[in-house]
């Protein structure tokens, strides 16, 4: 009898889901393969040999030196000013949607729910549907072709607002504020030495997200900025793209899926190291304490 519960409690394996499963996880790893096999070969090999497969000549380390040396090291000025996008735009999103997040969990004041509405309907709206009002507004201030013009609307994050306020609502007891205010402390004081590091979970996961979206952002970069020393990685590469095609085609396809595979070395970093932190943060909310 024993053994039949606990037979009963196991769960069984499912061939169809395994099979759907490893489908999925060849869709997904066959562009990362290519692109890698791809940052090894030459120029003429990448048109010549198959895609999953070495080409004739191992270039790899002369394709990563051609890529940033290429045009005066235009790609390490790409690659700041990628950074600095991320570094200033999620960095400011993520302090401003924990803090907006925080405040709407646990302070009540009238048109709490309007304000609640509101953010779901910013959830809903697409960025590209805001990509051109955005420039028109940028345009009409005189911000267009400047950092500002890419920083300033990396710092709103609606789903990340929500996602702080739906984790703070639970993460952070009422009683431990209370018992903080009693001992005099102010609500500063409260959010950076108390409720942050109860909020470190969510605020890794806000913080991912906002990291892939600005270092991955395509369309205000290329709508915004007309001067190619402000592009960011994804606009320039493109930029390289269209240079190998026309008339005066440049040798650069190589440089391209070089550059590429490059760009998103970081992010992988990035999850690597902060991987438990997000996986925690992603149940935010889920369960009820």
């Amino acid at each position: 009898m024993r053994r039949a519960h606990t037979s009963r409690l196991t769960p069984g394996r499912s061939p169809l889901l395994t099979g759907l499963m490893l489908l999925y996880l060849v869709y997904t790893l066959v562009p990362l393969v290519w692109l890698m096999l791809s940052a090894t070969k030459s120029q003429d090999d990448l048109f010549s040999s198959p895609g999953l497969w070495f080409g004739d000549d191992f270039s790899f380390f002369s394709n990563i030196r051609d890529t940033l040396t290429y045009d005066d090291g235009i790609y390490l000025r790409w690659l700041g000013n990628t950074l600095l996008y991320v570094v200033v735009g999620a960095g400011g999103a993520t302090l401003l949607a924990t803090a907006a997040g925080y405040g709407l969990a646990k302070f009540r004041f009238p048109g709490r729910q309007a304000v609640f509405a509101v953010i779901i309907g910013a959830v809903a709206v697409p960025g590209t549907a805001l990509a051109v009002p955005t420039f028109l507004m940028f345009s009409n201030l005189g911000l267009t072709n400047t950092v500002w013009a890419i920083i300033i609307p990396s710092l709103i994050s609606p789903f990340g607002l929500y996602l702080m306020w739906v984790y703070a609502a639970d993460a952070v007891p009422q009683e431990l504020l209370e018992a903080a205010r009693m001992d005099g402390a102010g609500e500063i004081r409260i959010f950076f030495t108390v409720a942050l590091r109860l909020l470190a979970p969510g605020i890794v996961t806000v913080l991912l997200f906002a990291v892939v979206s600005t270092w991955n952002n395509y369309f205000l970069p290329l709508i915004m900025l007309s001067e190619p020393k402000l592009y960011p990685l994804t606009v320039g590469l493109t930029q390289w793209s269209s240079q190998a095609i026309g008339a005066n085609a440049q040798p650069v396809y190589n440089l391209v899926v070089t550059g590429s595979l490059l760009t998103i070395v970081p992010l992988v970093i990035i999850f690597i190291f902060l991987q438990r932190f997000w996986q925690s943060g992603l149940t935010a909310g889920s369960v009820k304490q």
